[in-house]
């Protein structure tokens, strides 16, 4: 007896999709470790944080590097073989780990690591919930896409006009949007592996939830973070 037959093709779906999204997870997991593991190993070469500090033309080009990758990646990842599409996820975790690299020269180095543990906390807690909610988060997800393009809209003109105030409310609506869009996004991936897509799904899924990781990570940092005297 198969299967589908032995246990009955809803379950068998159920199962599926979380087998799916546990290697999504250790595909992000993956990628947050290079972040991590680069980001230190350059932060700990006084000669590549001077260039990077001393460079603005090279940051930058990073940063649109960065922006590359992400674009390339969303576009190509499902046409593409695993190899390439696995390449492509940690060329740009390992990209953001040289441009992560700078946080320890504004932040204490202990308040990097407590913040994210505070992290890693707060997404265990709301990607399960976004995994077992029956409650359709589908809301959240457009309400929030609209709220993303307000905060890179005021982050934008914060650049200018330096305001205190409005920074300290772009960082708290960021943490909160990424807390949201982190349980919307995880019950997104759970519906699409039931639905039975498949191929490189679980690395797309990887950076979806990588980047929301990453973002409530840097809005959080500059909440609670310690800053070098």
């Amino acid at each position: 007896m198969d299967y589908v037959s032995s246990r009955g093709p809803v379950t068998a779906a159920r199962d599926s999709a979380s087998d799916a999204l546990w290697v999504t997870y250790r595909w992000m997991t993956l990628g947050l470790a290079t972040t991590g593991v680069v980001a230190l190993a350059v932060a700990h070469s006084p000669d590549a944080i001077e260039l990077l500090l001393g460079n603005r033309i090279l940051f930058y080009a990073l940063l649109f590097g960065q922006l590359g990758l992400v674009v390339a990646f969303s576009s190509l990842a499902m046409r593409v073989s695993t190899l390439t599409a696995a390449l492509m996820f940690f060329g740009y975790a390992a990209l953001t780990g040289v441009t992560f690299s700078t946080l320890f020269v504004v932040y204490t180095a202990s308040s990097i690591a407590s913040t994210f543990f505070v992290t890693a906390g707060a997404f265990g807690g709301l990607s399960l919930f976004g995994a077992v909610t029956k409650r359709d988060l589908g809301a959240v997800g457009r309400f929030g896409f609209f709220v993303l393009i307000g905060v890179i809209l005021a982050s934008l003109v914060n650049m200018f006009v330096h305001s205190s105030g409005l920074e300290l409310l772009i960082t708290i609506v960021g943490v909160v949007l990424f807390a949201a869009l982190t349980a919307y996004d995880t019950q997104r991936l759970k519906a699409l592996f039931r639905s039975g897509a498949g191929g490189n799904l679980p690395l797309v899924g990887a950076l979806t939830l990588y980047l929301d990781f990453i973002n409530m990570f840097l809005f959080l940092l500059r909440l609670v973070g310690r800053r070098r005297s």
